[in-house]
């Protein structure tokens, strides 16, 4: 049990913070689009990087490290292409809350699935951070508890189901500052500034 409520604290302290999927997920969940399958994504692969990190696989990234390159490259492109879409509708300032009015409880279809499936596994797999978190940070750290390893896995496993569950769902208590689109305009630009800075993070690596 102490090892379980150690990999779901350990596991909190690695994600609860501001970056690019995190800041997708948050904006899906305000959109009320298809919210249920980006946190189940989020926090699947999320489950099989910390399974990974678990069995001992951190050494295998060390010794691919233009593996590592090439994402951190198609990372910081991809982030920066989103990040120039949210700018495009800050200045635009086109965006509204009105597919969440009604107040239903079930996500809004909004956007296809498709394109909001392939930029989730993109903001994802393509991080080159998420490897170094969750296989070898988290890995090295479960390592150390060596018959409970598993354990603590499983505890950074649930921190995730919580934690994006939370954010996705848990976004839309703010649908009421959010029906303008002014309030928009500086979400939408806050993420651009959010997205531009993971990419120059990711290039400067």
């Amino acid at each position: 049990m102490l090892a379980l409520l150690a990999g779901l604290g350990f596991g909190l302290s690695l994600i609860v913070a501001i970056g690019a999927q995190n800041a997708f997920v948050l904006r899906q969940g305000l959109r009320r689009e298809h919210v249920g399958v980006v946190a189940a994504i989020c926090a699947a692969s999320d489950a099989v990087l910390y399974a990974a990190g678990g069995a001992g696989f951190g050494p295998l990234v060390e010794r691919w490290p233009d593996a590592v390159v090439v994402m951190r490259w198609l990372g910081a492109a991809v982030v920066l292409g989103y990040g120039a879409m949210a700018a495009v509708r800050a200045v635009k300032g086109d965006t509204t809350l009105a597919a969440a009015e009604d107040g239903a409880l079930g996500d809004s279809p909004g956007r296809r699935l498709k394109p909001v499936v392939l930029t989730t596994l993109a903001l994802t797999w393509l991080n080159p951070h998420v490897y170094l978190d969750t296989v070898m940070l988290q890995g090295s750290v479960a390592a150390s508890y060596g018959d409970d390893r598993w354990w603590f896995t499983a505890g950074a496993m649930v921190s995730s189901v919580a934690w994006f569950t939370g954010l996705a769902y848990g976004a839309r208590l703010l649908a009421p500052v959010l029906k303008r689109p002014g309030a928009w305009r500086v979400l939408d630009g806050v993420i651009a500034l959010i997205m531009l800075a993971v990419a120059v993070s990711l290039v400067a690596a």
